[in-house]
């Protein structure tokens, strides 16, 4: 395990998702745009229940729109904000967002977040439950919380950007897949996908280090969460201003036996044993495991690796990661 700390300060957590409590804002937001992705896992049959339970708990919805596009999402956002509406909430689930926070940044917009995805890792960073229900009582409640964005050669995400396994996952993700498997659409993806699992070198320049690794997977996290529920790193917080990140080293270019049979199966064992310690982010103590956090990240890779972001194919190396800080308003659960 190598933990680098780019930032000497080191803030405790007053709760779990965020460092700062949300609180209420002073002035009423006026009403609300409700978007909904249908295409997302379970958006289309989750669109009028969400309209009528945000109704019925006194959220005034000026306008409803059930889409099937992405680009008439983006023209849909885009139009609301130049309105001066000044709350949107979107159902739909972890890229659906991204996209639509890449409209919503600099304005004055508060998100509302409806979990329909098959990850719903926002919702969760943020501490808001996966029921309709659930969330439209954290609207309804008026809560707001300043969070980052990441940036991913200028593109927006929530969650994390990452290189290798996780890219490769992301590509078998097929809206049919995520269909039919629901929350194990992650790992029956993983599992086809680590038959073709090939180490690769990278170039880190963090801040002001720079790091050469042989590896699996590299994570760029802006949130808690990333993948359905894997923890980026324990200490994660949607408002700590720094990237976290870490590096799944590949033992078979190590040992010298990369594009081995047996160089493969080193490789395999160590993303299992790292994968088992990822939903408690005990995975950063794993000696195979890099970490570091950093307020921005070049990263090199031989070959040129395609990066994904929130599920999203958003480009290939080289690439700049930064964090646009306490960038987006969104409803977020009152503080305990």
């Amino acid at each position: 395990m190598h933990r680098l700390a780019c930032d000497p300060k080191e803030e405790a957590p007053l709760e779990p998702a965020l460092i700062k409590p949300p609180r209420r804002p002073d002035l009423e937001g006026g009403p609300a745009v409700l978007v909904v992705n249908t295409r997302s896992r379970s958006g289309r049959e989750a669109f009028e229940s969400a309209r009528e339970n945000l109704v019925a708990r006194g959220v005034s919805i000026a306008e409803c729109h059930a889409l099937s596009r992405a680009d008439r999402l983006d023209a849909v956002v885009d139009r609301m904000a130049e309105l001066g509406v000044r709350r949107i909430i979107v159902g739909g689930g972890d890229g659906t967002l991204s996209r639509a926070v890449a409209r919503l940044l600099g304005r004055d917009v508060t998100l509302g977040v409806l979990p329909l995805g098959t990850g719903n890792d926002f919702a969760r960073s943020l501490g808001i439950p996966a029921d309709i229900e659930s969330a439209c009582d954290v609207i309804a409640q008026g809560y707001t919380a300043r969070v980052d964005v990441g940036l991913a050669n200028g593109r927006p995400f929530l969650n994390a950007a990452s290189l290798g396994l996780a890219t490769g996952i992301a590509k078998r993700l097929t809206k049919r897949l995520k269909q039919r498997a629901g929350k194990l659409a992650y790992p029956v993806a993983a599992a086809a996908e680590v038959k073709d699992l090939r180490p690769f070198h990278i170039r880190l320049k963090a801040d002001d280090q720079e790091l050469s690794l042989d590896v699996l997977q590299l994570v760029v996290g802006n949130g808690l969460y990333h993948g359905a529920g894997n923890m980026v790193a324990p200490d994660a917080r949607l408002d700590d201003r720094r990237l976290n990140v870490y590096a799944i080293a590949a033992p078979s270019a190590a040992s010298g036996l990369e594009g081995t049979g047996r160089g493969q199966l080193q490789d395999i064992v160590t993303l299992v044993r790292v994968a088992l310690s990822l939903r408690t982010g005990e995975h950063v103590e794993h000696p195979a495991v890099t970490s570091l956090r950093a307020a921005r990240l070049y990263v090199e890779a031989e070959p040129v690796q395609e990066v994904n972001a929130d599920g999203e194919l958003v480009g290939r190396t080289p690439m700049r990661f930064e964090v646009a800080p306490a960038a987006l308003r969104v409803y977020a659960p009152a503080p305990s």
